[in-house]
């Protein structure tokens, strides 16, 4: 059984386990949803995508997870957090991956939104991070939704990246 990370009014985030390569696998190689990987994933890559998903459970306690419709039990993306290498600095990122047929829907932001939270409330994490392509307005939108700022431009695995930001607010006072 895997493990139930977060929860919201639509969806479930867990780990992904190994028996949901084929959704995966799927997902990874449909030409839109990987359109600015560059390239379609083969069910080989998937696997390794997986099992590098499943090594930052063990290593930092998170990572991209699975993506369930609360109702239907559906898979329909990934949404997590996995540290990055940034520049030299390890980052924590807010990363989301939805398979094309659940587009539009606004489980991203929904996810990503649980995600952020999560991250500054329980995880103590001061600053989270969104790298997106420039030319992939969809995430960018997402970003902008969760209260993220582009702060700058990085190259990131062989591409130009936008660094989306948001800060953790400090705690109102008490009276």
């Amino acid at each position: 059984m895997s493990r139930v990370i977060l929860e919201t009014p639509r969806l479930i985030l867990r780990e992904m386990v190994p028996q949901d390569i084929d959704f995966i696998a799927t997902m990874m190689a449909h030409p839109e949803v990987n359109h600015f990987y560059e390239r379609r994933f083969t069910r080989e890559e998937s696997e390794i995508w997986l099992e590098r998903q499943i090594e930052r459970y063990r290593r930092d306690g998170t990572g991209l997870w699975l993506v369930l419709d609360r109702q239907t039990k559906e898979s329909v993306g990934q949404v997590g957090l996995a540290m990055q290498e940034v520049e030299g600095e390890r980052l924590p990122e807010i990363g989301w991956l939805l398979h094309r047929p659940y587009w539009g829907h606004g489980y991203a932001t929904e996810a990503g939104a649980a995600v952020r939270d999560t991250a500054f409330a329980e995880w103590g994490h001061p600053l989270l991070i969104s790298l997106i392509r420039p030319v992939n307005h969809a995430s960018q939108r997402v970003a902008i939704r969760l209260g993220m700022t582009d702060r700058r431009r990085v190259h990131f695995h062989g591409f130009e990246h936008c660094v989306f930001e948001i800060a953790r607010q400090p705690a109102a006072p008490t009276v």
